[in-house]
């Protein structure tokens, strides 16, 4: 019986301890040293939440930036892939349909290169980025969709290699833009009355 009453204030002690105490604690210095990250990295816009950095979000508009392809619809709660393999027909035949789609939504010369994030879904469903190139190859869309002057134009391309990210820690990956970010600084360059001469 007394191994018991010692076996079950440990238990208890325990249990307080690293299910509350701990967690707490650990919430307590990721609120204050790195507040936005311990709040998923939200973007918030007159008063109201808009998304995620960490989080891509499905655009068809022409007037904006599209995300890579999601195998979830972009939906956070049941994130993954398609797990389809490399040789199998379902996925031939998806990647085929999104270059078609990629080149006649953009406008593009039939024999485009198209990156393959852009044909592709990433392993989540919810990747935020997409290469420069894929960014600097809806550009034009963009730009004509937005009755874009020349001068917005040129401030477009500027735009998206100011919004370039390195590879993280110069070796990791490789440069991306970050599609959300991108449209809210484009949204910014439309209504800027500088560009709009």
């Amino acid at each position: 019986m007394k191994s018991l009453t010692i076996s079950l204030k440990i238990f208890f002690f325990l249990t307080v301890l690293t299910g509350i105490v701990y967690p707490l604690f650990i919430t307590g210095i990721a609120q204050i040293a790195f507040h936005a990250k311990a709040n998923g990295s939200l973007i918030i816009s007159d008063g109201r939440i808009i998304g995620s950095t960490l989080i891509g979000q499905k655009s068809d508009s022409t007037i904006y930036f599209s995300s890579r392809p999601s195998a979830v619809d972009y939906n956070p709660l049941p994130s993954g892939g398609s797990n389809l393999s490399l040789t199998n027909e379902k996925l031939k035949k998806l990647v085929n349909q999104r270059r078609i789609n990629f080149i006649a939504f953009n406008k593009l010369d039939s024999l485009a290169v198209i990156p393959p994030e852009m044909l592709f879904a990433s392993a989540s469903g919810l990747d935020p980025h997409v290469s420069p190139k894929s960014a600097f190859l809806q550009s034009e869309r963009i730009a004509n969709a937005r009755g874009f002057t020349n001068i917005q134009k040129m401030r477009l391309k500027q735009l998206i290699e100011d919004q370039t990210e390195d590879p993280q820690l110069s070796i990791l990956g490789e440069k991306r833009v970050n599609v959300l970010l991108l449209n809210i600084e484009l949204d910014k360059l439309a209504n800027d009355p500088d560009y709009k001469k």
